[in-house]
């Protein structure tokens, strides 16, 4: 059962400078009732909320993006290799951190767990649960390095382990944000829209096409019964417009029917 399943909106009263972690950080409280993640369901994880709404708010910092342009690397070959000969472990955590936290963003939030722009060619490809299995164990290696650091468990250590633990549930829940309160969604392509038309259009026709078959059945039926004229021109119209919505369409009758 979940312990908390409703939340006021705080932070409104808040001076400009931190309006924007009160947004985010009510935004994910309200994806997590959405996508049925609830907080402290399976375990406590307040203060993940508390990481991921500084997360998302450090997206608009200059320090963000100087640290990806230092740290980030979209390949884990690279990456390893980079701190193969690294003594540093505050190094190796920071590095860790940021290339989890920017496949956690980049997974649920942009979609683009590769940062490439859309037409980029990518010299190599990965399945999204590949970049998965990439950030939890970032996040397990960088939780390792900051207790090397710090030599002992800290709040942010914990809250790292967390991430990696529930990795797949936080990427869900920042996807709902993305599309429910964020407003990020992908823009179909020429193509996709043009598939997407021939497959309502083809879904009417199918309709349509229900529905004059069993017009046709019903003129067939009255006429005959009825054998009368304007029950033969009934019959006649719905064979037409059956078959100028189904070419094969083709009628045999038991018995010739009269001009």
């Amino acid at each position: 059962m979940p312990l908390s399943t409703a939340y006021s909106l705080i932070g409104s009263a808040q001076p400009e400078s931190v309006q924007t972690y009160f947004y985010m950080l009510n935004n994910l409280l309200y994806s997590r009732m959405e996508s049925g993640y609830h907080t402290n369901d399976e375990f406590f994880d307040e203060d993940v909320n508390v990481y991921l709404a500084n997360l998302l708010t450090s997206l608009i910092l200059p320090e963000h993006h100087r640290n990806l342009v230092r740290y980030a690397m979209p390949y884990d070959l690279p990456l390893f290799e980079n701190l193969r000969d690294e003594k540093n472990p505050r190094i190796k955590y920071i590095t860790y951190k940021t290339n989890a936290d920017f496949l956690l963003i980049h997974i649920g939030i942009f979609g683009n767990p590769k940062g490439t722009r859309p037409h980029s060619i990518p010299y190599l490809e990965r399945s999204t649960a590949s970049f998965i299995g990439r950030g939890k164990t970032y996040y397990h290696l960088a939780q390792s390095y900051l207790f090397q650091t710090s030599l002992r468990p800290t709040a942010t250590g914990e809250v790292l382990g967390k991430l990696s633990r529930g990795f797949e549930n936080y990427i869900k829940i920042l996807s709902v944000m993305k599309s429910e309160y964020l407003n990020l969604i992908r823009k179909f392509s020429e193509g996709e829209m043009f598939h997407l038309h021939q497959s309502l259009s083809e879904e009417d026709r199918k309709g349509k096409l229900k529905v004059k078959y069993d017009d046709f059945l019903d003129a067939y039926s009255r006429y005959r019964k009825e054998r009368t004229a304007p029950s033969k021109r009934a019959l006649d119209l719905s064979i037409r417009e059956l078959r100028a919505l189904d070419p094969s369409f083709k009628f045999q009758p038991d018995e010739p029917l009269p001009d």
